[in-house]
């Protein structure tokens, strides 16, 4: 009886988190736009599924995936630095840990999925819903795996993050127009329900492991790192993927013309 207790609390928690957007959409169809429901049947049941969805999803998290990435952290971390870090190339699995990790749960994050797939949907399948997870999963890996070596090596945080929002700013200016607002989306995908815990118990787990290190002054930040990089990488793809197609009508145009 406990675990439906759990799903019950979980059903409340979700409508309670779900209640302020059901007002403040009816509010504006009815007192803004003035219009009626249409087909608020069909919009009811979907409400519905949306709020048990979401419930039996979180509550899925809270028992399964959520305590497996906390304790695969602490026990590839815990024990490892007995002592001062000679050199950061000798903890390599932890760095291989850490893109497996950010790729794998960035490829399950549920909002990265209905971003890709709207994408998709809007540019007429200019761009490839798999392609942009794949952009996306191989940006979140590489901060993450960058953060892991900082919190190895002790060094600054703010030096990453000022040089990884420059080369956004660099790649802003060179990248497709049309690309530009999705990437920046793309990064703040990243940072939901199944990244956000196992990232932190990562960050967390390998700072409380190194001497020297303070958990929430080293410990902290790689969701940083898997906000930024994402984009880095999402308008990289843009940018090869344009250059290919013009190399590719180029090379179109000398047979043409031969």
């Amino acid at each position: 009886m406990d675990w439906l207790r759990e799903i019950g609390v979980s059903l409340l928690t979700t409508l309670n988190d779900v209640l302020p957007i059901i007002v403040v959409l009816l509010g504006f169809q009815w007192l803004v736009l003035r219009q009626p429901l249409t087909q608020w049947r069909r919009k009811l049941v979907g409400l519905l599924c949306v709020i048990l969805g979401l419930a039996l999803f979180l509550e899925g998290l809270e028992h399964s995936l959520f305590p497996l990435g906390k304790v695969m952290a602490f026990q590839l971390t815990s024990g490892a630095f007995t002592g001062p870090v000679d050199h950061w190339s000798d903890h390599y699995w932890v760095y291989l840990f850490a893109f497996a990790i950010g790729f794998s749960t960035t490829i399950a994050e549920p909002s990265l999925i209905a971003v890709a797939l709207k994408a998709g949907e809007i540019s007429a399948g200019t761009i490839r819903p798999l392609g942009l997870r794949l952009a996306v999963a191989f940006g979140v890996a590489l901060g993450i795996t960058l953060g892991c070596y900082r919190i190895v090596v002790g060094d600054p945080i703010h030096w990453y993050i000022l040089a990884g929002y420059l080369c956004v700013v660099i790649q802003t200016r060179f990248a497709p127009a049309a690309i530009i607002a999705l990437a920046y989306d793309s990064g703040g995908v990243t940072t939901s329900t199944v990244t956000v815990p196992l990232v932190a118990a990562l960050g967390l787990g390998l700072a409380q492991s190194i001497p020297g290190r303070s958990p929430l002054i080293d410990g902290f930040g790689l969701i940083a790192f898997a906000s930024v990089f994402p984009i880095i990488t999402v308008m990289g793809y843009a940018q090869w993927t344009h250059w290919r197609q013009r190399r590719l009508e180029k090379r179109g145009v000398q047979c043409a013309s031969s």
